[in-house]
C-alpha cells in the first residue's frame, strides 16, 4: 500500500506477485478499511465528520501536489475527534478513515478545513511546525497507519488479514505538553 514516507505505522509488503495482485485488487474494490490517527492544529468543530471533497491532484517530474479546489476526483473519509490537547498550540487528536485512497487525500481534508496537520511540510502550517518542533524538541509529520484490515480470497481460501500498530508516544506526550 501506499504511504506517505514521513507516515508511521501500518504498512504492507506481499510475499509473492500473485499475493500482490490479489491485495490490490482488494483496494482496488474499495473493500480494504484503513485507520489513521493524526495530530492536528487546531479543534474540529464536530465531534464526527464525513469529509466529501473533489481534489486536483498534480504529477509533475515525479512530484505529487494535490489541492482542494476545483477538482475532478472525489475523495471522502471519516473524521472522528478523540482528544484536545490544552496548551499553548491547541493540538487535537483525530482518527480519520478514508473511503478513498487519493495521493495526499488525508493531509489535503485536514487542511482545507483549517485542521492542518503537525509536521505537515506541503500542507501544513509552517511556522507553528517550527513553534511546535521546537518546544516538543521532535519534527515528524503526526499522521500514523493505527490499522488496516481486509478479507480476501487466495488459492481457494477465504483469509482476513489484520494488523494494527500502536500509537507513538509523541502523538499523547503532545497533547499534554
Amino acid at each position: 500500500n501506499r504511504l506517505d514516507s514521513a507516515t508511521s505505522g501500518v504498512i504492507l509488503a506481499a510475499d509473492s506477485a500473485e499475493l500482490a495482485v490479489t491485495v490490490r485488487a482488494q483496494f482496488k474494490r474499495k473493500t480494504v478499511r484503513k485507520v489513521y490517527a493524526a495530530l492536528v492544529f487546531g479543534v474540529p468543530k464536530l465531534p464526527q465528520e464525513t469529509w466529501r471533497d473533489r481534489l486536483a491532484v498534480q504529477k509533475q517530474g515525479g512530484v505529487i501536489r494535490t489541492s482542494a479546489a476545483a477538482g475532478h476526483v472525489p475523495a471522502e473519509s471519516v473524521m472522528t475527534a478523540v482528544r484536545s490537547g490544552r496548551g499553548e498550540s491547541r493540538v487535537s487528536l483525530i482518527r480519520l478513515e478514508p473511503r478513498t485512497g487519493r495521493s495526499h487525500q488525508l493531509r489535503v481534508q485536514c487542511a482545507k478545513r483549517q485542521l492542518p496537520i503537525v509536521g505537515d511540510q506541503t500542507y501544513g502550517d509552517f511556522k507553528r511546525n517550527r513553534e511546535f518542533a521546537r518546544a516538543a524538541g521532535t519534527k515528524r509529520l503526526f499522521l500514523h497507519s493505527e490499522a488496516t484490515r481486509f478479507e480476501y480470497e487466495f488459492r481457494g481460501r477465504t483469509a482476513t488479514f489484520a494488523a494494527e500498530a500502536p500509537l507513538p508516544e509523541e502523538f499523547t506526550a503532545a497533547l499534554l505538553a
